[in-house]
């Protein structure tokens, strides 16, 4: 096995152990974990309790938190400069805290494993996993030098011999005159073949972080997939003192990693490779940021850029959360939205208005979960009730002249 395929699978071992040893009969043992209080005396001995119940009565008083520090709402005056300079404050929190503030993201895989290419995922599970001593082993690599050549054999191996290139995206032989022939894609080639050299287009498989801030994600994700031919990461965010840091990082390399400042509320604003190229889209903790009224905006554009079958995942804060109900008055922007005292601001979302953000984008649901954890602090004896969204969305394989009205159709949680 490859560098990728072994880590993976020592992700998906210890995730099977787990669920074995924390089985649930009234609670999911996965995703989003899968240690679960059953003991109320014993919360103060692990640092978060996964999937937790939140009774009616907690319920209700996190509604009254919210609605009474909701009570005084910050100046429209005020509300109109946190908009127009965004971004300045967001430079202005990465110049205070650079790299220190968030720690990497090293659970990305095992909540979204769909950043790996799907027939590795599918290999994954018909081999045998049975032993315990699988090691990772740091040294595999493919040569950048060979690179070309590895590519097509790698595609080759995942995709076999009944697999073709349309368009640049790798589709089974079935599939692939249907999607030649699909004028909708007609506007991609043309624009492929404007952009015939952009960073990555020679890869295969493409992931885009949006709000990549220091790199908390990136890296996690480039220890994997650098030694991957055919593989290429793009990472954007709209505050420069962010991408800098990302760039200065000892572990970026432009052979396989694109930083950039982008603004994804400007819609007029290119990015630098063509729509419909990206496989993955990773959305963490970033839409929060963005004012409410901009926000569907942000994920019509963002799924113009995926490929048919690319994947958008997401996870960001959930209404109620801890951090929700410890905002005082009066910074408040408008309902579930604040500003904190560094200028930076915040919403929290619930899993309906992220379906319907997402659908009407044209984006199939995979998963949409409220993820509530007990968070503790083991020192000072505090609890705190997490709550977060975590979903996955799918763009459709062809996309049909009627998915204007798939759109419009009566959601599940309503």
């Amino acid at each position: 096995m490859n560098f990728i395929t072994r880590f993976s699978a020592l992700c998906l071992r210890r995730e099977s152990k787990m669920q074995q040893r924390h089985q649930s009969s009234r609670r999911p043992a996965v995703p989003l974990g899968s240690r679960i209080l059953t003991d109320p005396s014993k919360v103060f001995e692990h640092n978060m309790w996964d999937h937790m119940q939140w009774s009616q009565e907690e319920e209700e008083q996190a509604k009254e938190k919210a609605a009474e520090n909701s009570l005084v709402k910050v100046q429209l005056e005020d509300q109109d400069k946190y908009e127009r300079e965004a971004s300045k404050y967001w430079n202005e929190f990465y110049k205070t805290h650079r790299n220190n503030f968030f720690k990497d993201r090293n659970w990305l895989f095992l909540e979204f494993p769909e950043i790996l290419p799907e027939k590795m995922r599918q290999q994954l599970k018909t081999e045998d996993r049975s032993s315990e001593h699988t090691k990772i082993n740091t040294t595999s690599s493919f040569s950048h030098k060979n690179g070309m050549k590895e590519r097509e054999e790698y595609w080759k191996k995942s995709y076999g011999d009944d697999s073709t290139f349309a368009q640049g995206y790798v589709y089974n032989k079935n599939q692939s005159k249907s999607v030649a022939d699909n004028p909708q894609n007609q506007n991609c080639e043309e624009e492929v073949g404007r952009l015939e050299s952009f960073p990555g287009s020679d890869a295969t498989y493409r992931i885009l972080e949006v709000g990549c801030g220091a790199g908390n994600s990136v890296f996690p994700i480039l220890k994997v997939i650098c030694n991957t031919p055919g593989t290429f990461l793009y990472c954007c965010d709209f505050a420069s003192g962010a991408v800098e840091l990302v760039k200065s990082h000892s572990s970026y390399n432009s052979a396989w990693c694109s930083a950039f400042v982008h603004d994804v509320c400007d819609d007029a604003l290119p990015y630098p490779f063509p729509d419909e190229i990206l496989d993955v889209i990773l959305l963490v903790f970033v839409l929060s940021t963005i004012h409410p009224d901009r926000m569907q905006g942000v994920i019509n554009r963002l799924a113009k850029l995926l490929k048919p079958g690319g994947m958008l995942l997401f996870r960001d804060y959930g209404r109620y959360d801890t951090a929700q109900l410890r905002f005082k008055k009066g910074r408040c922007l408008s309902e579930n939205f604040y500003v904190r005292g560094d200028g930076t601001r915040v919403y929290f979302f619930t899993k309906d208005e992220i379906w319907n953000m997402f659908n009407l984008a044209g984006l199939t649901e995979v998963q949409n979960l409220v993820d509530r954890r007990l968070q503790v602090n083991r020192k000072k004896k505090v609890k705190m009730q997490r709550v977060w969204v975590q979903s996955k969305f799918q763009k459709p394989l062809l996309l049909s002249v009627n998915n204007s009205e798939e759109a419009t159709k009566k959601h599940p949680y309503g």
